[in-house]
């Protein structure tokens, strides 16, 4: 259980148009770590999120966490906070690809010819949580990632001995800044089963893009990863809106040869 706890805090590269935040407030949130609130300005899920043309292709991904924090503890502290203490400053890696979306049917119907160009650029959510997942837990652990063909924002992830891990994104922002970062937020509910009893959290996670002129990465990320208490929890009227654990993440994407068609 800790090191599935571990791995759904940063499988967040995978998941209508985007909801807009005011501007400014996801870069401030940022910079305000660890004081976090719950993030209310955020907007309904629909539809998949869009990402800047310059993450387009296939990336090898260097995550590492540099910095964990949980502000209630002693007295709320998380299924597997102080075991994460381990991963500490300990890279992972990963393939990811982010891919033109497949227009809607209803929409080819409109226009047959439509432009490759007017296709948004999504993540190839099943491909990139698959190595996201087997890359923290093995690839024996990790059976398939399998996403809702009627919703983007819907996956579940399966794992050896019947247990699974259902991610629904609820809400997202995004945000872009005067010195070309790509910030977005997203909020979702999870749900742990095949363990003794179900467990459900919720999780936010913000993340800042930054496109690196002449460098190697390409593209270098700022990445918090917020959880709060479900109403299931007994601790939860405890917590309030308050997170009780903050990870924090840098994300280093380097160009990869592989395919960026599934």
């Amino acid at each position: 259980m800790r090191a599935i706890w571990s791995f759904c805090l940063v499988a967040l590269l995978v998941f209508g148009w985007n909801g807009n935040a005011t501007a400014g407030e996801l870069s401030e949130r940022l910079s305000n770590f660890p004081q976090w609130e719950k993030l209310t300005s955020v907007q309904p899920a629909a539809g998949d999120l869009a990402y800047p043309e310059w993450m387009a292709g296939s990336w090898q991904v260097t995550s590492t966490l540099v910095d964990l924090v949980a502000p209630l503890a002693p007295n709320i502290v998380t299924p597997g906070f102080e075991a994460n203490r381990k991963q500490l400053n300990q890279p992972i890696s990963f393939l990811v690809r982010f891919i033109p979306e497949k227009s809607p049917i209803s929409i080819l119907k409109i226009l047959p010819k439509i432009d490759n160009k007017l296709s948004l650029l999504v993540a190839d959510r099943a491909f990139n949580s698959l190595n996201l997942a087997r890359a923290y837990l093995g690839d024996e652990a990790v059976l398939s990632v399998k996403v809702d063909p009627d919703s983007p924002n819907r996956q579940i992830t399966l794992l050896r001995g019947e247990r699974q891990l259902v991610s629904v994104v609820t809400a997202r922002a995004t945000e872009t800044t005067s010195d070309g970062k790509f910030i977005t937020t997203e909020v979702f509910q999870q749900l742990f089963k095949g363990g003794s009893r179900p467990y459900f959290n919720s999780v936010e996670s913000t993340t800042a893009y930054h496109q690196l002129s002449i460098s190697n990465p390409a593209i270098e990320a700022d990445q918090v990863t917020a959880v709060y208490l479900s109403p299931q929890d007994p601790d939860y009227f405890a917590a309030g809106s308050k997170p009780v654990a903050l990870y924090r993440y840098r994300l280093e994407f380097f160009p990869s040869k592989l395919p960026t068609t599934p």
